[in-house]
């Protein structure tokens, strides 16, 4: 009964604040809900204690004991929802493929239906010089394990 109320005010929510996505939800047989949440602009705090008061005002604690938890997606996570990848275009990621196969490069188009589009840069050997070409690679999402965000400063 608590997951149906939680998805009711996350939708409510999320409406609400278009600009903020839902990257995970958990409720545990306990009723511990576990949420995370992002944005294509930057996720704040303040964003996270709204959701939470939202969730936490709108629950009756006499019909249900729970605890509630609302973060963040972790920017060393890897990714867990489509948005996500749409988020990072343009961004450099780590792509691990299914065969164990892990791919860096510039993640340049992501489609629900095509997949992924990466830039990565591979050296070729010229005569006697090195010579950087840039090759455009695709990859189905049955294709990834999981993706990366790679964070350079």
């Amino acid at each position: 009964m608590i997951v149906e109320e939680v998805d009711k005010l996350l939708a409510s929510f999320l409406d609400e604040n278009q600009n903020i996505f839902l990257v995970e939800k958990k409720v545990s047989s306990g009723n511990q809900i576990e949420i995370l949440i992002d944005s294509f602009e930057n996720i704040s705090i303040k964003d996270c204690i709204l959701l939470s008061r939202h969730i936490e005002f709108s629950l009756d604690r006499d019909e249900n004991d729970f605890s509630l938890q609302v973060a963040s997606a972790g920017l060393s996570e890897p990714f867990k929802v489509f948005m996500q990848y749409q988020k990072y275009i343009g961004s450099q990621v780590d792509v691990y493929l299914r065969g164990g196969q892990k791919v860096f490069g510039k993640l340049i188009d992501a489609d629900v239906s095509k997949g992924i589009k990466l830039e990565t840069k591979r050296t070729e050997k010229v005569g006697k010089k090195k010579k950087e070409v840039l090759e455009e690679l695709h990859f189905t999402f049955d294709q990834i394990d999981k993706t990366k965000l790679v964070i350079s400063f």
